[in-house]
């Protein structure tokens, strides 16, 4: 059974980029371009993981759609995982080292964007499927 991704980002040429690998490496993958249909596709197609870029349609789009991803029965069982170039862009470093800082970020993980299609793909591979 292939695993399920589900990729939310409103940046069409990251998708692009970023699909194509994970289903090449085995992954099934669904996309979705804003908060809202990532919700709806959340609850469709049941992904194992998330990667859900942060600032969508608003700049906290991305911490609302985990807020309510995990606050389902599901999400909080699956990883959830941030990818923006906000710290980048604004310095302000996001992090989930902590519980707390995981509660109150809403996710599982964070990554720094740019980030390419094979460290992507090296992520998922070791850090969220490594032992499924």
């Amino acid at each position: 059974m292939k695993h399920k991704i589900l990729l939310v980002d409103d940046d069409v040429d990251l998708i692009n980029l970023y699909q194509p690998v994970l289903q090449n490496a085995g992954f099934q993958v669904d996309v979705a371009f804003n908060a809202e249909e990532g919700l709806k596709k959340f609850q469709e197609f049941k992904p194992e993981a998330m990667l859900v870029d942060l600032a969508m349609e608003h700049f906290d789009s991305g911490f609302v759609l985990c807020q309510k991803v995990k606050n389902t029965q599901e999400g909080r069982n699956i990883p959830v995982i941030i990818m923006t170039a906000a710290g980048h862009e604004t310095g302000i470093r996001f992090s989930t080292q902590t519980e707390e800082e995981k509660n109150w970020i809403k996710a599982d993980d964070y990554l720094d964007k740019p980030i390419s299609a094979q460290d992507l793909l090296q992520y998922v591979t070791e850090k969220l499927f490594k032992n499924k």
